[in-house]
């Protein structure tokens, strides 16, 4: 059902960072083919607007929306109807996600660099983005929380989501997104929402959308955010410059660290959670014990034939991106999962905060028998949009930082430029750009 990797001895000993990290079961994300499928479904929503969109709706979602942006009685009729015990949790979801994210304010920082001579830090919100929520194989109204609370709380002023149009929607819902993403954005107070999925939603925001009648239907954004299939990614490498990303997120992806102190049957059904999600998601089991992979391979068998989605989990179980590796022990399954930087990572171990302390790459880190990745999904207060493919190494999840940008103000008097002229006059000579240097001396040059 999964397969085995053994590094155990010079198998790990002889390996460099980049041969590790190349070696380690990942799922393939081909972002460059899907560029030639997703180029003209761009260039066909920048050339057709509100009515090419639709259109892309109907080809790809089997459904075609009424309008494409969703009306405000849909939205409401969404949140009137939705079950009271889901409204609690998602209500939970978004006090606790608030919590953590408020603590990511950043204030304004002044530094007297010399007497007369300031920089100023200003952290200023973009002025609007566009949220992406996936509805493919499942919908997500946890990811409208997680894609709209840091940006509200870093102050962005116009947010716009969109999500692909359902076929299987019923009532005042047809060929609109599901009316749980409908009824999570109403609780969040987001009323500009659009029916629309996949790389033509990325087009959309990035280049805005006209009706026939020449009327906006969708104002271009600055920034667009949140996970997505494969298509979604290539639009957003492909719109990079015309729009900010967050991300090029591909399939979700868990890793657990375990010794033999480890219960076998949690680290079998996190294993089997991440399964869940997709075909090509990916489940990672690294440890130094033979006995606990042997009881986890067993409890996998058990509890897939069980599980709701079993083909699809096993499918994913059995890919090339999952499977369990062997190691020596602890300190070698840290490089590991180092060298792996899984979006999320659990630490089933002995004194697993200190292992925790230990790792320098993961989006997430999950301490413990009584922290698995699906509390950071729904209600751990922390964001669920997370770098994918080895990507923790050099960035980090969805934050309230995400959606700020950083202004430096420069103060100086004549006096601190005065002391500091001949240092800009002979770093601008080193470069032999000489105009830069009489920039500064022209403001002491006599006035005739």
């Amino acid at each position: 059902m999964i397969n085995r990797l053994d590094l155990r001895g010079a198998a790990l000993r002889d390996l460099d960072a980049r041969t590790l990290r190349n070696t380690l079961p990942r799922a393939e994300l081909d972002v460059e083919a899907a560029l030639d499928i997703v180029r003209p479904i761009c260039e066909q929503v920048h050339a057709g607007g509100a009515e090419a969109v639709l259109d892309l709706d109907e080809k790809f979602d089997g459904v075609r929306p009424p309008s494409l942006r969703v009306p405000a009685e849909v939205i409401d009729a969404a949140l009137e109807q939705l079950d009271p015990a889901l409204r609690d949790a998602l209500n939970e979801s978004i006090r606790r996600a608030r919590i953590v994210h408020e603590a990511q304010r950043r204030t304004e920082s002044v530094t007297e660099v010399v007497p007369g001579g300031t920089v100023t830090e200003r952290h200023l919100p973009v002025e609007r983005v566009g949220l992406y929520v996936p509805g493919g194989q499942a919908v997500y109204p946890s990811s409208v929380v997680m894609n709209v609370v840091p940006a509200q709380i870093a102050g962005v002023g116009s947010l716009a989501v969109a999500s692909p149009p359902q076929r299987s929607n019923t009532g005042d819902f047809i060929g609109y997104p599901d009316p749980t993403i409908l009824a999570a954005c109403a609780l969040l107070g987001v009323d500009e929402v659009y029916a629309v999925g996949g790389a033509q939603a990325v087009a959309m925001f990035a280049y805005g959308a006209l009706d026939a009648a020449g009327e906006t239907v969708c104002e271009p954004v600055n920034l667009v955010t949140g996970p997505g299939n494969v298509y979604v990614a290539a639009a957003k490498r492909l719109l990079l410059g015309t729009i900010g990303i967050d991300a090029e997120a591909g399939p979700t992806e868990i890793a657990i660290l375990a010794d033999e102190t480890a219960d076998p049957q949690l680290v079998a059904a996190d294993l089997i959670s991440q399964a869940e999600h997709d075909e090509l998601a990916a489940s990672v089991l690294v440890t130094d014990s033979e006995a606990l992979a042997a009881k986890v391979e067993q409890a996998l068998k058990e509890r897939v034939a069980t599980t709701k989605h079993v083909e699809r989990v096993r499918t994913a179980l059995a890919g090339p991106q999952s499977g369990i590796v062997l190691v020596d022990g602890v300190d070698e399954g840290v490089r590991v999962v180092d060298a792996y930087a899984a979006e999320h990572l659990e630490i089933q171990t002995r004194d697993a905060a200190g292992v925790a302390a230990r790792i320098r790459n993961a989006g997430a880190i999950f301490v413990g028998d009584y922290a698995p990745v699906s509390l950071g999904d729904y209600a751990a207060g922390s964001n669920h949009v997370l770098p994918t493919g080895g990507c923790a190494c050099h960035s980090g999840g969805l934050s309230v930082q995400s959606f700020l940008r950083g202004i430096h103000v420069i103060d100086y008097s004549r006096e601190a430029l005065a002391d500091i002229a001949d240092t800009v006059v002979t770093l601008s000579t080193a470069e032999d750009l000489p105009a830069h240097g009489a920039a500064v001396t022209a403001r002491f040059e006599e006035k005739s």
